[in-house]
């Protein structure tokens, strides 16, 4: 019995998980409030996506945490447990030449062309397996679910037809009510609460397969850029693979395609800065002519083509991918 399977059955025969000592520790306040331990936070968040905890107990988890933010250990203990309430994924076939390569995709575009697609087509066409998961649809934003169904390419509903696109060198879009729906549940009250909780960082973070991956992750907010940037330092599994980090596009994590934004690469809990910040844009660039799904395809496939040129942070973001999921795989990484 796989690790997902057991836990479900386990939580299945659970009675409700008395959340009180947890919500002391957790409910004092911006100034009063304490963290969890990574031992305590798994517990808890693990009951969280069981639903083991009643509705008036998890608001106020969700709320205190919002209002504390999370330590690195919390967010290190919850990702313990999101990671293993869903079914994981494997490459199936012949080993392949690249490490998995898993990008989030949660904020879509407001203002500019998503161009989440391109970056996840342009690196799975060399052969590189590659998962995008995220929302499928999102009020007032462009989804990048929304441009892969305008270019013709099926969501994944299953693990086996996620894996199936690794081999036809196809990206697998999964929505995460598919690929962790626990934890889309969990996203899922911010229609009741109207605010965030700290599943909404966990899934942008997530790394989906049961082997190393290389995961592109983004932060839209400076506190979150520490948290996030401890956290890789020092408490992700190593065995869990890399990381990529670097302010969002819009919240996205594609490579901005007018100004550089620093990536960041954390290998074995060593970082590395892989591109520097760009300090002027770049008027010239050819991009869709409208930020919509169809326009957005349309120029997408265009690129494809070779009949508009990659944008130039887009092909270096791709450029250090390919590096380092082949390095990855390889097992050639030293340091």
């Amino acid at each position: 019995m796989n690790r997902y399977n057991s836990r479900m059955e386990n939580a299945q025969s659970t009675e409700h998980f008395a959340a009180a000592r947890f919500i002391k520790v957790i409910g004092r306040g911006k100034d009063g409030a304490r963290g969890l331990s990574r031992a305590d936070a798994q517990q808890m968040y693990a009951a969280m996506l069981d639903g083991r905890v009643s509705d008036l107990e998890l608001g106020a988890i969700l709320l205190a945490m919002r209002i504390k933010g999370e330590s690195v250990d919390e967010i290190a203990g919850f990702l313990d447990a999101a990671e293993a309430s869903f079914e994981q994924l494997s490459v199936p076939g012949e080993p392949s030449a690249y490490a998995p390569i898993v990008i989030p995709s949660y904020n879509g575009s407001r203002k500019m062309a998503n161009l989440t697609p391109l970056l996840a087509l342009l690196l799975a066409r060399q052969g590189v397996p590659v998962l995008v998961h995220g929302v499928t649809q999102d009020a007032g934003r462009v989804t990048t679910a929304e441009i892969f169904a305008a270019m013709g390419l099926v969501h994944s509903d299953s693990v086996q037809q996620a894996e199936a696109c690794f081999v036809r060198r196809e990206p697998a879009f999964m929505p995460i009510g598919v690929l962790a729906p626990a934890m889309a549940r969990l996203l899922e009250t911010r229609r009741s609460l109207g605010v965030r909780n700290s599943t909404h960082t966990l899934v942008k973070i997530l790394q989906p397969f049961k082997g190393p991956a290389l995961r592109l992750t983004s932060y839209t907010h400076p506190e979150y850029l520490a948290m996030l940037s401890s956290y890789f330092a020092t408490a992700a599994p190593a065995a869990r693979g890399d990381v990529f980090l670097m302010r969002g596009t819009e919240g996205e994590t594609v490579a901005n395609a007018r100004r550089a934004q620093q990536i960041d690469w954390y290998h074995a809990g060593t970082c590395t800065t892989l591109v520097q910040t760009q300090s002027t844009a770049d008027a010239n660039i050819a991009l869709p002519e409208a930020p919509d799904a169809a326009s957005t395809a349309r120029w997408t496939e265009a690129v494809l083509r070779q009949e508009q040129p990659v944008p130039a942070t887009i092909a270096e973001q791709v450029k250090h991918c390919v590096q380092v999921s082949r390095q990855l795989q390889a097992g050639l990484l030293t340091r």
